[in-house]
This record gives structure tokens, C-alpha cells and sequence, in this order.
């Protein structure tokens, strides 16, 4: 309990909840797109940074594979659990259902800065290589939700070749893989000394732009429950409030039979509960046009998002001490 008072009480949830109503209520307020963007690669830069600092301290062990391989693991299942609960629940069509999947089975970055976040002030240690994780768990789902749809192994309707290549350039080179996996490989290599220089304007700085990007990512969720909120009926909504809970659910069992620790259990029950906004909607853009997005993207940012840094963060750190006993 004194976690979740904690937490949603901190200033970067308080700044979210603002952006969020302001969005809501119709005010002008906003935040200029580029530099909203150069928050978003300043924190993937520090997060980044710090994974691959920490990686570097200890050597990679048979353990650290296991987890890896965990979240490509869930990764490529948790979107054919949310693709089946769609179909049996709500009237989304197969495309729909396919495209909506992959945003829960890819991972939400910024639900995870503010969850590492979390961690911290909440006296819990975690391991660098959680970094990885969440760049790998960037792209097994859109495979997932592309042979949900029926479009993989079909001679009829297939992604043209030049559609094809824009498609992997999309998955494998957006700008939230890239600046992660780079920053973490720069981290690893330079290590703690060879950052040491540039520290404080990764970690001083850090807490202070995380408001900032929350106060942004309160407006673009508030915006789009507005907008999309028609096309949305009871059980769509619905999944986007539990759905993070099985994934959740599902994350923590595998964290338990990896005996892993408090922190790195809520950070990878964390990512599996996160929904992607970022790379996937892309993604579907290029692979499933005919996907909503107003139904997909609504439902990522403006139901899980939302629901995940106010309330699932210290859902999932009290369920990570539990498993850990």
C-alpha cells in the first residue's frame, strides 16, 4: 500500500494525470513535437546508458540467457492470448483483433523508464540486462500478429517486396530500438568510469524530462480517448484494463520458476503488462493497413497506458514481492 500511495503521488504520475485532463477538458496546452521527440531519445539514451553500465559489472551467465530468452518468449505468446480474447469477447474482425495483439504483446518503453523509476525509489535493486530485454521484446509480436492475420504463408495479397523491406527497416531500425540497444552497447563498453563524465546529465536530469514526456504522453492519451472513444464499446475497453493483468500474471510465473529478484521480476512483469504505442502502430501501418488505428492506438495509450503508471506499476512491484516471498 505505501507503494502505490508512493507512486501515485510521485510528480511524474502527478504530470501524466494532468496532461491527461487538460486533454480531456480541451485545453490548448501542448507540447511542440520535436521536442517532445528529444525527450523521448534522451530517455531511452539514459536508460540505455545505465543497463549497459550495470551489464558490465557482472559477466553474461546462464541465467541472464534464461530471462532473455523469457521475454522472446512472451513476447511471441502473449499476443496469440490477447488475439483469442478479442475474438471471443469483443466484434473486432480478424485484422483488428491481429493488429490490437501486437501492441500487447511488444512493450511500451516509457511504461518501463517510469517503472525502473519505481523500483528505485521503492529501495529495490535490478540488473542492467532488463534493457535487453525490452529490446527484444520490441518485435516477436508484429511476426505474431502478422500470421494471426492470415497474412503469413498466404500466395494471395502478399507484402510486396519494397513493402516488405520497409516493413523489417520499421521492426528492426525505428528510432526506440536503435537509440536503446545503441546506448546500452555504448554503456557496456565504456562501462562506470568511462561514463562517469556524462553522469550527471543522465541521472541528474533524468527525473525532471521524465515529467516533462509524461506531461506530453498525458495530452497525446487524453487527446486520444476523446477522439477514439466512439469506436471503443464495453469489452474492447475492457480488455485494455486486464489484459495487462494476465500478461502479468503469466510474467511472474516465468519470473518464479527463474527464481529472478523483487526488482527484476516487476520490471519484466512490467514490460509483458505494457502495451506498445511507439514502433508497433507503425509497424501495423505498413503490414495491416486496413487495421484501425483509431481503435489500437486509442486502446494502447488511452486505456493501458494510462491504467499501467497510475495503477499496474505498484500492482506489479507488490506482486513481484510477493512471488519473492
Amino acid at each position: 500500500m505505501d507503494v502505490a500511495i508512493s507512486t501515485l503521488l510521485s510528480p511524474i504520475i502527478l504530470f501524466f494525470v494532468l496532461g491527461m485532463g487538460a486533454a480531456l477538458l480541451r485545453s490548448q496546452m501542448t507540447v511542440p513535437e520535436a521536442f517532445a521527440k528529444g525527450l523521448a531519445i534522451y530517455l531511452m539514451m539514459a536508460i540505455g546508458l545505465k543497463g549497459g553500465v550495470e551489464m558490465s559489472k557482472n559477466p553474461l551467465t546462464l541465467e541472464v540467457g534464461l530471462v532473455l530468452l523469457a521475454g522472446v518468449v512472451l513476447s511471441f505468446v502473449i499476443p496469440a492470448i490477447s488475439f483469442a480474447l478479442l475474438r471471443l469477447t469483443s466484434k473486432l474482425d480478424r485484422t483488428d483483433a491481429a493488429a490490437t495483439a501486437a501492441h500487447y504483446g511488444s512493450i511500451s518503453i516509457v511504461t518501463f523508464v517510469a517503472a525502473t523509476e519505481a523500483v528505485r525509489l521503492s529501495g529495490l535493486d535490478s540488473s542492467g540486462h532488463l534493457v535487453a530485454v525490452a529490446a527484444l521484446m520490441e518485435t516477436p509480436a508484429i511476426i505474431t500478429a502478422l500470421v494471426l492475420a492470415g497474412r503469413a504463408g498466404r500466395s494471395e495479397d502478399p507484402v510486396a517486396g519494397s513493402e516488405r523491406g520497409e516493413l523489417v527497416r520499421e521492426v528492426l531500425l525505428n528510432a526506440s530500438v536503435v537509440v536503446l540497444v545503441g546506448a546500452l552497447i555504448i554503456g557496456w563498453i565504456a562501462g562506470e568510469e568511462g561514463t562517469a563524465p556524462i553522469s550527471p546529465f543522465f541521472t541528474g536530469l533524468f527525473q525532471g524530462v521524465l515529467c516533462l514526456f509524461l506531461l506530453d504522453m498525458g495530452l497525446s492519451a487524453g487527446r486520444g480517448l476523446r477522439q477514439g472513444w466512439r469506436q471503443l464499446d464495453a469489452a474492447t475497453v475492457g480488455f485494455g484494463l486486464y489484459m495487462p493483468l494476465v500478461s502479468a500474471a503469466l510474467a511472474g510465473a516465468l519470473c518464479y520458476l527463474l527464481g529472478m529478484g523483487v526488482g527484476d521480476t516487476a520490471l519484466l512483469i512490467t514490460l509483458s503488462a505494457s502495451a506498445s504505442y511507439i514502433a508497433v502502430p507503425a509497424a501495423m501501418r505498413l503490414a495491416l493497413p486496413k487495421a484501425r488505428p483509431s481503435i489500437y492506438l486509442t486502446l494502447s495509450l488511452g486505456v493501458t497506458f494510462p491504467f499501467n503508471v497510475t495503477i499496474g506499476i505498484p500492482v506489479y512491484i507488490y506482486l513481484a514481492t510477493l512471488l519473492n516471498g
